[in-house]
C-alpha cells in the first residue's frame, strides 16, 4: 500500500517508536517567540545545558511588541521584560535572533516562509498552535507545549504519537471575491472545529493547487481551529519557485538535490486516508463568522442560524455566544455595524493580502467612525509594501500602515479592541475577548475587512468589484 505525505514526512523522521506510546521525532526546524521560551530555557538553565543543536532555531519577538515607535522602550513591563529576556537567553545559547529594528523582525510565521527556513519534508514545531501555518510547503508542521520547547532546545527531538490522516479536496474555480481564507472558514463552517479531532489533514485539489503559498499558508494557518494537529498541502512547483533565492534557500548543487528530493513528497495514488472530505469551490462565497469561535460562520449574503437548526446538545451555548456578540439568531450579517477593522496576523499579514487590501480601496476613503489597523506580517513585507508605494495609496484613502507585530490578533501588546466594540478581522481566532477583554470579534478575509473599512458595516465585497 503507499503512503500519504504525512507517512513520508513523519515516518521518515521517527528516531524511536515507543512500544504503545509516541514516537520519538527528530525536529528540522524549531521556531522561537518570546512568549512560551522563557521557562523553556530556564529549564535549560537549571539542570546546566546548552542547546542541543542552537543552529536549528531560530528566534523573533512578535506577540507583545507594539506597532508604532518600535524604537522607543516598550512601555509595558512584562511585554518588555519577555522581548528583553528572548534577546539574552538566545544570545546566551547561541541562537539566530532578529530582534525589533531587525529588518527580519516580525511574526514568526511570516519571517520563516519569507527567508526560506521553512522547506519542503521538514519537521517544524514552535511553541504557537499556528505553527500549521508551514505545512503550505509539504512540512509537518504543528505547535508545542512549554515544555516541549524545553525538550526540543534540549534534544532537537519531541515525543509525539502519530495523528490519523484526512483529506479534504476542493475542486473546481473560485468567485470573483472569494480568498483563501474564505476556503478554510468554509470548511470549518461545515466539520466545526472539532471535526479533525486527532487528524494531519492534507488539502488537495484544483482549487487548492490554484492558490499562491501565500494563500496556501492561510488554509494551512487555520488548520488547528477545526482541531487537527495540522495541515499541510503537496509541493509543487509554485512551492519551489517561492522557495528558490531566498536567504536559507539551498543553492548550487545542494538546490538540485533538494529539489529532486521534494519531488517525491506526494501522496501516492494507491494511499488510503483514515477520512476523506470533498467540497466544491463554487459553493464558497465570502465568509465571516457571527459567534465566538471560529466554526461559527456563514456565507456573508446569508443569515445567522435559527435556534431551531443547531443541535440540541449545542444550543446553550449558541444562545450564550449570540448574547456575547449582542446578535440575534435569523438576522443578516449584511449591514452589521463595524467599529474595528483588522488586517493583519500571522494568517493575513502578508504582502499579497496588504496588496489585496490597498488594491480595494485605492481611489476610496475610509469610513469616518472605523477605526482601521494595518499592520504587517514582517520588516521585509513592510519595506516591501513601501517599495510599492502601498503605503501611499493607504493613506490617500485614510489608513495607516503600522509596525510588524501579532498586533490584535491576540491583543497580548497595546493593540485591543474596546470593549462592547464590534472588529471586522483577518486572525485566526474569535473567541471572547481574544482582540480585548468583552471586544467582538468577526472572522473574515482581507478583501471583506477592506469592505467594512470602507462602508463601517459587514458588506459584501463583491458589491464593490
Amino acid at each position: 500500500m503507499g503512503k500519504t505525505l504525512f507517512d513520508k514526512v513523519w515516518d521518515s523522521h521517527v528516531v524511536t517508536q515507543i512500544e504503545g506510546g509516541p514516537s520519538v521525532v527528530y525536529i528540522d526546524r524549531h521556531l522561537i517567540h518570546e512568549v512560551t521560551s522563557p521557562q523553556a530555557f530556564a529549564g535549560l538553565d537549571e539542570r546546566g545545558i546548552k542547546a542541543f543543536r542552537p543552529e536549528n532555531s531560530v528566534a523573533t519577538p512578535d506577540h507583545n511588541v507594539p506597532t508604532v515607535n518600535q524604537h522607543l522602550p516598550i512601555k509595558d513591563e512584562l511585554s518588555r521584560m519577555q522581548v528583553n529576556k528572548l534577546a539574552e537567553n538566545t544570545a546566551k545559547h547561541g541562537i539566530r535572533h532578529y530582534g525589533l529594528g531587525h529588518p527580519n523582525q516580525g511574526v514568526v510565521h511570516v519571517v520563516g516562509p519569507e527567508l526560506g527556513l521553512t522547506q519542503p519534508g521538514m519537521t517544524i514545531v514552535c511553541g504557537d498552535s499556528h505553527t500549521s501555518t508551514h505545512g503550505a510547503f509539504g512540512a509537518v508542521a504543528f505547535g508545542i507545549g512549554t515544555s516541549e520547547v524545553e525538550m526540543v532546545l534540549a534534544s532537537q527531538c519531541i515525543m509525539q504519537p502519530k495523528p490519523k490522516r484526512m483529506r479534504i479536496t476542493i475542486d473546481g474555480t473560485l468567485g470573483k471575491g472569494v480568498e483563501a481564507k474564505d476556503i478554510i472558514l468554509y470548511i470549518i463552517a461545515k466539520i466545526s472545529t472539532g471535526g479533525a479531532t486527532g487528524y494531519f489533514v492534507e488539502f488537495a485539489g484544483s482549487a487548492i493547487t490554484g492558490l499562491t503559498m501565500e494563500g496556501r499558508m492561510t488554509v494551512c494557518n487555520m488548520s488547528i481551529e477545526m482541531g487537527a494537529r495540522g495541515g499541510h498541502i503537496a509541493p509543487d512547483e509554485v512551492t519551489f519557485n517561492y522557495i528558490k533565492g531566498r536567504e536559507f534557500a539551498p543553492k548550487g548543487d545542494a538546490w538540485d538535490k533538494k529539489l529532486a528530493y521534494w519531488k517525491t513528497l506526494k501522496t501516492d495514488s494507491d494511499a488510503v486516508f483514515d477520512k476523506e472530505l470533498k467540497y466544491r469551490a463554487a459553493d464558497i462565497e465570502p465568509m465571516i463568522t457571527y459567534g465566538t469561535n471560529p466554526g461559527m460562520g456563514t456565507g456573508i449574503t446569508q443569515s445567522i442560524p435559527a435556534v431551531e437548526t443547531i443541535e440540541e446538545s449545542a444550543r446553550g451555548s449558541y444562545i450564550k455566544s449570540l448574547a456575547y456578540m449582542g446578535f440575534e439568531a435569523g438576522t443578516p450579517m449584511i449591514g452589521k455595524k463595524v467599529d474595528y477593522v483588522f488586517l493583519g496576523s500571522c494568517t493575513n499579514g502578508r504582502i499579497e493580502d496588504l496588496r489585496a487590501f490597498t488594491n480595494f480601496v485605492k481611489g476610496k476613503k475610509k469610513a469616518d467612525d472605523v477605526v482601521v489597523w494595518i499592520v504587517p506580517g514582517s520588516g521585509q513585507v513592510e519595506k516591501q509594501a513601501k517599495q510599492e508605494g502601498l503605503d501611499k495609496i493607504l493613506e490617500e484613502a485614510g489608513f495607516e500602515l503600522r509596525q510588524p507585530g501579532c498586533s490584535s490578533c491576540l491583543a497580548m501588546n497595546d493593540d485591543k479592541v474596546p470593549e462592547g466594540l464590534y472588529a471586522v478581522s483577518t486572525t485566526n481566532r474569535n473567541f471572547e475577548g481574544r482582540q480585548g477583554p468583552g471586544s467582538r470579534t468577526l472572522l473574515a478575509s482581507p478583501l471583506t475587512a477592506a469592505a467594512a473599512a470602507l462602508t463601517g458595516k459587514v458588506t459584501d465585497p463583491r458589491d464593490f468589484l
